[in-house]
């Protein structure tokens, strides 16, 4: 998954857009995150990680994960089992946020991108907002059949 320096992947570019090192760890769990349709677990991760030919230890990944978060490039989502899940922030989420859906039955958890928070534009004088952290409970399309 190296990408040369002419043609940068969008990982590489997003760790590079905050300033950061693009250390071969941070690129690749990124480009997983940024590929994927829905938050991953750490375990989802790493599997994935393997599935690409991708060899990094739990730790490592743990500590990329929370870097990630940190700068602002990921997020984390804990879910009904008290599992934390992670996904790419997007270019647009970065300044509006969205809501989650996790599916009672099959556990995971999608991003409702389409979904913005339109009370922050609603609040009373003097409150800013900074976050909102809005998960829906229910069955995805697979198991609602």
């Amino acid at each position: 998954m190296q990408a040369n320096s002419s043609n940068p992947s969008p990982a590489r570019n997003r760790l590079l857009g905050v300033g950061a090192r693009a250390t071969p760890a941070r690129e690749q769990v990124l480009e997983i995150l940024l590929i994927t349709t829905r938050a991953l677990s750490h375990q989802e991760i790493e599997a994935a990680a393997h599935e690409k030919g991708l060899d990094f230890d739990r730790v490592t990944l743990y500590r990329v994960l929370d870097w990630l978060v940190t700068q602002g490039l990921a997020h984390k989502i804990e879910g009904r089992d008290r599992v934390w899940r992670f996904n790419a922030v997007t270019v647009t989420e970065a300044e509006h946020g969205h809501a989650h859906f996790h599916c009672t039955r099959c556990g995971k958890v999608f991003c409702l991108e389409q979904m913005q928070p339109s009370f922050a534009l609603t609040l009373p004088a003097g409150f800013r907002y900074e976050k909102a952290e809005l998960t829906i409970q229910g069955l995805c399309p697979n198991c609602a059949e």
